[in-house]
């Protein structure tokens, strides 16, 4: 059973996970090193935040509903592919060893952040290369595909891996990107969640805090995401690329 300190450092890192990764992503980058510190094995950690983390994706999505109308067919395209990917992770997390995407994840980070960087220049070459597919295309599903099945595996920074793809290939102001990464980012872990709870080691009292934080810090962070100007969300994300590269290459 946790203890009162315990149930309140879950809370705290559940909101702060919460708000970043309505407005960023990697806010596993908080919740899952909290676990551990407080005695959970790393895959029961993992996959205890997974789950607990849906709560505040849905909040996140609710917070961006403005910049979800008229990507419903996008988003019905390119959440199959999140759904097929997370399945995947979620079975190759509990079947091979953890050190597989160690080498790999910190570079498709700094990838990530190098597009979210470049964005409009690749857009206004890409737009002269030939006409933009409003779904993105097929290199953006496979792309969506792969950041699916990289977040049902662990998940830090997949929001900042998805805001990369989906800022090169689709033509679209960052916010409505951000919130398509919000519901993208929900599907994943609502899958790889659902997956863990049949079949995986879930803690369900360090879900429940996790949640119940998470809940809030979604909310909290929708409010203050839409608020901010494309330029400052473009370096808020590569910021948080940077501190996720950093944490996961030297703990």
């Amino acid at each position: 059973m946790l203890t009162p300190w315990e149930v309140v450092a879950i809370l705290a890192a559940g909101v702060a996970a919460g708000g970043i990764n309505a407005v960023v992503g990697s806010g596993s980058l908080i919740t899952f090193p909290t676990l551990l510190a407080l005695g959970y094995p790393p895959i029961v950690a993992n996959v205890s935040n997974n789950v607990g983390l849906v709560a505040g994706g849905v909040t996140g999505v609710l917070g961006y509903r403005n910049e979800l109308k008229g990507q419903r067919e996008r988003l019905l395209r390119l959440g199959a592919g999140s759904v097929l990917g997370s399945l995947v992770g979620g079975l190759l997390l509990l079947s091979l060893p953890e050190k597989a995407f160690q080498v790999i994840v910190p570079i498709l980070i700094a990838l990530a952040c190098v597009l979210v960087i470049a964005q409009p220049r690749l857009n206004a070459w890409l737009s002269k290369q030939h006409r933009p597919h409003p779904h993105g295309g097929p290199w953006l599903w496979l792309g969506v595909l792969a950041a699916g099945a990289y977040g049902g595996y662990f998940g830090a920074a997949q929001g900042v891996v998805l805001i990369g793809l989906l800022g090169i290939f689709l033509d679209d102001h960052l916010q409505r990107i951000n919130a398509a990464k919000n519901v993208l980012s929900l599907l994943v872990n609502s899958t790889a969640a659902i997956l863990f709870a049949l079949i995986a080691p879930v803690d369900w009292w360090a879900v429940l805090f996790v949640s119940l934080g998470s809940l809030v810090g979604g909310f909290l962070g929708a409010r203050v995401g839409r608020r901010l100007p494309a330029g400052a969300l473009r370096v808020l994300i590569v910021c948080v690329g940077i501190v996720a590269i950093i944490k996961l290459v030297y703990g």
